[in-house]
């Protein structure tokens, strides 16, 4: 009986297994180099790190005018008369929050400007997708992250890439 029983089960799987051998044609595309290499992509990325660059630069050179604002108050403070000092140190403080709230905020702002130019790129990518889809009778499309091996000849990256750049040259980001 229990033989019967692993035949049954091995005969069923063979009769409905049989169907996925049918001709499928299978893609892959890599969205990482889509979202990056595409000129949109990759003009968002530079005015991102240009952005990103010239905050750097403007918070290091406040946050070395505190330190030193800090250590000329330390170094005064045995001559200056203790309400003097406790409102200069007040006064430094509060300038030192409101530092880290502007640098927060400019973070944000890049992190939120990052967001939406991947949102446009995805919203602009999809109806080129599905019209690629449709052409080309692709019945499945797989983000090459998720591949462990395949030839390169169901990669349409590079294809997608060039579709993308007449479509969308520039995000033009502010």
């Amino acid at each position: 009986m229990k033989y019967f029983v692993k035949f049954i089960v091995v005969t069923f799987f063979l009769l409905v297994c049989t169907n996925t051998f049918a001709e499928e044609k299978i893609v892959v595309m890599d969205l990482t180099y889509v979202l990056n290499k595409s000129k949109a992509g990759e003009g968002a990325q530079k005015f991102l790190k240009k952005s990103y660059d010239s905050n750097i630069k403007k918070f290091t050179e406040i946050e070395k005018g505190l330190k030193k604002e800090e250590n000329d108050l330390l170094a005064k403070k045995n001559i200056l008369s203790k309400e003097e000092y406790g409102k200069k140190m007040n006064l430094l403080r509060k300038r030192n929050i409101d530092y880290q709230t502007e640098r927060r905020t400019a973070i944000d702002k890049i992190t939120m400007h990052r967001a939406k130019a991947r949102e446009t790129l995805l919203k602009k990518l999809k109806p080129i997708l599905e019209s690629y889809i449709e052409e080309n009778s692709v019945s499945l499309l797989i983000d090459k992250k998720y591949i462990l091996g395949g030839g390169t000849t169901s990669d349409i990256t590079k294809v997608i890439v060039e579709k993308l750049n007449k479509d969308l040259p520039s995000l033009n980001l502010k």
